[in-house]
């Protein structure tokens, strides 16, 4: 692969990215496609997914972080969205092993994610205090605070 391609795929994906923040997800979706085609990445193949999920196209979404686990095995994000697509799509049984794969991939962040949705599977499922496991990890996290700290308050009253 040319580092000539490698540097105009890392330029799409950059565009790409704006784009999708701006709202623009069909000017997104195209550019991440371009980017794909210049050099596959993990990355990319993610965030195509993210943009299809804001589209509201769940099982698209689904397919490009598939897409990206078998680019990258070790890139944690897409096991997390995966999961959390699945919440969206109340298919909390389904979520827990992707979640669970996001909390042990070697390369990943921002780290609180997967145990901020394992705690919506849980709360979902009403599984609190059998699986308060997510509370202190999610609370260890300092990123996560601001995130996480209304759910995390909610999941106290519960449980106290």
């Amino acid at each position: 692969m040319s580092s000539d391609r490698q540097a105009e795929a890392r330029q799409r994906f950059q565009e790409a990215f704006a784009a999708q923040m701006e709202g623009d997800y069909e000017r997104a979706v195209e550019l991440y496609l371009g980017s794909l085609a210049l050099h596959p990445t993990a990355e990319a193949y993610t965030f195509l997914g993210w943009t299809y999920h804001f589209q509201g196209k769940i099982e698209e979404a689904i397919a490009e972080c598939r897409r990206a686990i078998e680019i990258d095995p070790d890139f944690g994000n897409p096991y997390n969205d995966i999961g959390s697509y699945l919440i969206e799509l109340d298919r909390y049984d389904e979520a827990i092993p992707w979640l669970e794969q996001a909390m042990s991939a070697k390369r990943y962040e921002p780290r609180h994610f997967p145990y901020f949705n394992l705690g919506r599977v849980y709360l979902a499922k009403g599984m609190i205090k059998p699986r308060p496991r997510a509370i202190p990890e999610v609370a260890g996290h300092r990123a996560a605070l601001h995130t996480c700290a209304p759910a995390l308050e909610s999941v106290r009253r519960m449980v106290n």
